[in-house]
């Protein structure tokens, strides 16, 4: 998905699509739209404007007037993806799970002719998957986890199956959330870039506006998804944005995701820190998290409702679902647009604070569902 983003830019195309069913089990496909300079074309952007003009168009036959032209870009897109790349002398070994999809073929292209030592995992495409490609369910994270320790890595990424997510893992094997990804991350721009904006989504962590701002940066916070992501990347000019799911933005990568980039800049701050990935991460845990919990429920705005009740007295405000803000935890609920489903993250500054919350919250929304 990456590659074709660049390529709707580089060939100045008025759009592209993407077959790709992203990190969904290998019986489900689907097209992902792009629109001019690789801008989403989702349902609250062209798609259902593009359903309605289907819908009302006479069905009748016609001679097609289209042309196929077939390009590789992979060179191209190798020497745009590296020259984010920054000379090190350091010799650094990673450990990469591909999910057996798209990072499998990319991966190879682009950094073999680095000093760096990858140790491949799930590379092989065979239209099946050994694991879900969905790096997120940390069960799945299980290979690269073994593989970073028992080959004594860096460190190490699990991609989904399009390649434009990725989770990490330190040089223990410990899973580094994407929040704490994004805090990471953002210094480094601001040293390049400083007083620049910083855009990451609602779900975050505190410690990423802290560390936005502790390092001269304008945090910018934004509802969940990637169409709203890079809307607020363009408007905002920021130069990088970070989302829960695994999504990392750059200005300079068209205001787009990409996991091989995010990598890129992963190996820039290790070379140039010379310090383990898990001592650099160390100082962001200051806070206590729930990760994304999913209630099944019928009346969801109902709940919503009953949720902003009870917890008034908090600070809230409504960019997506509801967030509710304590000075010593914060929690946020919303939604899901596709199914029956609310979904609630939690975080506290301690562990202890955090159990009791969840637990006030998971009695008024019932048992939470896996998925």
């Amino acid at each position: 998905t990456p590659q074709i983003y660049f390529a709707i830019n580089h060939l100045r195309t008025c759009g592209g699509v993407q077959v790709t069913a992203s990190h969904n089990p290998a019986n489900y496909n689907g097209f992902k739209i792009s629109g001019l300079q690789a801008k989403p074309i989702g349902a609250d952007t062209g798609l259902k404007d593009i359903q309605h003009i289907a819908m009302a168009m006479p069905h009748t036959k016609g001679k097609a007037t289209g042309s196929v032209k077939k390009r590789d870009l992979t060179a191209k897109y190798k020497n745009h993806v590296l020259k984010f790349l920054r000379p090190s002398k350091a010799k650094l070994k990673i450990a990469i799970d591909a999910s057996n999809g798209m990072a499998g073929k990319m991966v190879p292209a682009v950094f073999s002719d680095l000093p760096v030592e990858i140790i491949p995992i799930n590379f092989e495409h065979k239209g099946t998957f050994k694991h879900p490609p969905n790096p997120l369910i940390e069960e799945y994270l299980t290979e690269v986890k073994e593989a970073v320790v028992e080959n004594k890595c860096h460190f190490g990424f699990c991609f989904d199956g399009d390649a434009d997510r990725l989770m990490m893992v330190d040089e223990k094997g410990q899973t580094v959330t994407c929040d704490l990804m994004t805090a990471l991350i953002a210094p480094y721009f601001l040293e390049m870039h400083p007083k620049s904006t910083i855009v990451y989504d609602l779900r975050s962590s505190w410690v990423v506006s802290e560390e936005i701002i502790k390092h001269g940066g304008t945090p910018r916070r934004e509802r969940v998804g990637h169409a709203y992501m890079k809307k607020a990347l363009r408007d905002s000019h920021a130069v990088f944005g970070g989302e829960l799911s695994g999504h990392f933005y750059y200005r300079d990568n068209f205001c787009a995701d990409s996991g091989l980039i995010t990598l890129v800049y992963i190996l820039n701050i290790v070379a140039k820190t010379k310090k383990p990935v898990s001592e650099l991460i160390e100082p962001l845990r200051r806070y206590h998290a729930s990760g994304e919990i999913n209630f099944e429920v019928e009346d969801k705005q109902t709940r919503m409702e009953e949720l902003a009740r009870r917890y008034g007295e908090g600070q809230s405000d409504y960019l997506d679902g509801i967030t509710v803000r304590f000075k010593d935890w914060w929690f946020n609920c919303r939604t899901s647009n596709t199914e029956p489903l609310l979904r609630l993250n939690i975080e506290a500054k301690t562990k202890e604070l955090l159990e009791e919350r969840l637990g006030e919250i998971e009695a008024q929304l019932g048992e939470p569902v896996l998925h």
